[in-house]
Formats: structure tokens, C-alpha cells, sequence
């Protein structure tokens, strides 16, 4: 049966419809790893010019490939490759104008006889832009006016009537990925760049210091070491949601210690409570871990999650306490084996068996 009458021949059952999105997938990953085989000198000498560009990559594609040049547009800038998208139709219109010769035009188009496409390209050549072509054929009018040319290869399209851009369209988006990707490294691009480009969400914030996710010293509980632990709750009382933990100070202002809720209810559960009206320093945790301000916020997590421990003071270069991280402010932040264990508790005063309290005096034995 031919593609057009399958689809002329009534609903898809659940079985059928499995069995053909596995075929599209299964299509579209065998082209993209036949793309990765046919890479060569074509693709190093694409990703130098890219590197080398001292203007702007302009990437341009018309109908689905321009979508995917959008898509390759955004890696490019967010990767350390400035970089603009422009629509073919509109460049005829006026928008040429923002291409300059310090530029470089990477330009898709899997027939590369686009009308749209074609009909720029005397004047990319007029205005001497080295143009990199991304198609999958080389005896089009796109792959002679380039100074590169990426060659897709051909490709059958993943749709069943073998027409409406898929496969195709996925092997653009991976090629530029790759180009994107590779240009990067070629540019030592590092994390530090990589947070200035993405300030924003959850991404931003693992990219982020300590200080941005911090709760401040003026929000946290803070007590003197000379202090019982029930003047301590107390003193420390403060309205709206306080952190797990009471960071301890010597006189100096240096940070000796820490006690957490946790540690207190340990201490009630053990029928200890003449250590209440004790000194903190007794049952506190001295030295504990920190982080230093400066810390990436991915660091901070990752330390919460080999400790097991849901606080983590930040202090100065003089130990002295500047904020908190609380795990509670970190969901979706910290790695999933850390949430996964501590956002079971119904309070944060029941100990989770998987969290070990700072105090390692006040842990029951197994």
C-alpha cells in the first residue's frame, strides 16, 4: 500500500501509530548518523570561517529551514558567536542592509534553488561575504556560489508521503549545532561566559554565584556561642519562613558552628532536654561545611548533595558569615537524588533516613 492510500485508509490504531513515529525516529537517527560519517575537510574549513569572523554570523533559510536557522541563530549568540537571522524574502526588500562585509552568511536550503535563496546571492557575492551553504546538493545554484559547502547527502524524508521537510530539517539542525558547538571550543568558551548569556530561569541560576541564591545574614538565624540553645530559638525567632538552622559566631564574629532544627529534634527524640537550656556550643556542629562567596551556585549543590546536608553557610575570607543556602530554596536547582530524598519528609523537623544531621554526636546509631 503507498503512502497516500495508508493515509487514506482510516484512523491509526495505538499499535500503528507506535510503529510508525518509531520508523520516523528510527529514520531520521540513521541520517543524522550517516551525516556524522560523511563529515570532513569541508566542515574545518566552515567552523574557521565561522571562528575567524570578526563581524556577525548571518544565518538564512526560507519556509522550515529558516525555522531551523533561527534555532541555529540563538546557539550560535548563546555559545559566544554573535550572530543574526535573515528572512530571504525580506532581505530583497531592504533588510541586506544589515549584512556587512565583516560578516560571514551561513545559508540553508536542502534543494539550494530556493528562489528566496537565490536570489541573493549576486549580491552576497557584490558585497563579498564569505558564504558557507548547507544543502543537499552540489550542483545547485546555493552550492556553486559558496565559498563552503556543507553537503547533506541524499536524504529521504521521514514523512510518509516523502514530502514535508523532516529528516532533512533535522540533519540541518544537527550540522548546525555541531558548527555552533565546535566554533565554541575553537573560541575557549567557558562557563563563566556561558552564565553572563544566560542570566535568566533555572539555567541561570545553577550558572549563578552564591550570593545571588543566598538568603542574606540579616534573614538568617545567627547566635553566639556563649548562648544557651533555648535563648538562642528564641532570640532567633523571626516572622516569615526562617531557615533550617541557627549559624553559630565566636566573639570575633567568625563562624564556630552550626545547629539545625533537625539537631533539635534529635536532641527532644533522645529525651535530652536538659541540653536545651545548655550551651549551643556543646551540641553544635563546629566547622562546619561552607562555601566562600564567589562559589558557582552548581558547586554549592553539588556539595549538598555529597554531604547530604540541607544548609550550607557562605561566609567572607574572614570565615565570618554573610548568608545561607537552604535546600528549600533550591528546587529544581540541586540534583535530583538530594530533592528526591528530602522533599519526602512531611516537616522539616522529621528527620529523612537518607539525611545525616551536621552533628554526627546527635545521630542515633543504626
Amino acid at each position: 500500500m503507498s503512502g497516500a492510500a495508508a493515509l487514506a485508509a482510516g484512523p491509526l490504531s495505538p499499535f500503528e501509530q507506535l510503529r510508525l513515529a518509531r520508523e520516523i525516529v528510527r529514520s531520521e537517527a540513521q541520517a543524522l548518523v550517516s551525516l556524522a560519517e560523511s563529515l570532513g575537510d569541508e566542515f574545518c574549513q566552515a567552523a574557521k570561517l565561522l571562528c575567524d569572523c570578526r563581524g556577525s554570523v548571518i544565518v538564512s533559510g526560507m519556509g522550515k529551514a529558516g525555522l531551523v536557522g533561527q534555532k541555529i541563530t540563538a546557539t550560535l549568540a548563546s555559545t559566544g558567536t554573535r550572530s543574526h537571522f535573515l528572512h530571504p524574502a525580506e532581505a530583497t526588500h531592504g533588510d541586506l542592509g544589515r549584512v556587512h562585509a565583516d560578516d560571514a552568511l551561513l545559508m540553508l536550503s536542502y534543494s539550494g534553488q530556493t528562489e528566496e535563496v537565490t536570489r541573493l546571492l549576486p549580491a552576497i557575492a557584490e558585497l563579498g561575504v564569505p558564504l558557507i551553504a548547507v544543502t543537499g546538493r552540489l550542483d545547485s545554484p546555493l552550492a556553486e556560489a559558496a565559498e563552503v559547502t556543507l553537503h547533506l547527502g541524499a536524504i529521504r524524508e521521514a514523512c510518509p508521503l516523502g514530502l514535508a521537510p523532516s529528516t532533512s530539517t533535522t540533519a540541518m539542525l544537527a550540522l548546525g549545532d555541531a558548527l555552533a558547538l565546535v566554533v565554541s571550543r575553537m573560541k575557549h568558551f567557558t562557563a563563566d561566559d556561558f552564565a553572563r548569556f544566560h542570566p535568566g530561569g533555572s539555567l541561570g541560576l545553577k550558572l549563578a554565584n552564591v550570593e545571588q541564591a543566598m538568603r542574606p545574614v540579616a534573614d538568617c538565624r545567627v547566635a553566639h556561642t556563649g548562648q544557651s540553645v533555648r535563648d538562642a530559638l528564641i532570640a532567633e525567632s523571626r516572622p516569615g519562613r526562617r531557615t533550617g538552622a541557627i549559624m553559630v559566631v565566636d566573639e570575633a564574629g567568625r563562624l564556630a558552628g552550626i545547629f539545625t532544627d533537625s539537631d533539635l529534634a534529635r536532641l527532644l527524640e533522645c529525651k535530652r532536654d536538659d541540653a536545651i537550656d545548655g550551651s549551643i556550643a556543646a551540641v553544635m556542629t563546629a566547622s562546619p561545611t561552607t562555601v566562600t562567596l564567589g562559589m558557582r551556585l552548581a558547586e554549592a549543590c553539588e556539595i549538598l548533595a555529597q554531604k547530604k546536608i540541607s544548609e550550607l553557610p557562605v561566609v567572607d575570607q574572614e570565615h565570618k558569615p554573610v548568608g545561607l543556602i537552604d535546600i528549600t530554596d533550591l528546587v529544581g536547582i540541586v540534583p535530583d537524588r538530594v530533592q528526591g530524598s528530602k522533599f519526602k519528609v512531611q516537616s522539616r523537623m522529621t528527620a529523612a533516613p537518607h539525611f545525616r544531621l551536621h552533628n554526627p554526636d546527635l545521630n542515633p546509631e543504626p
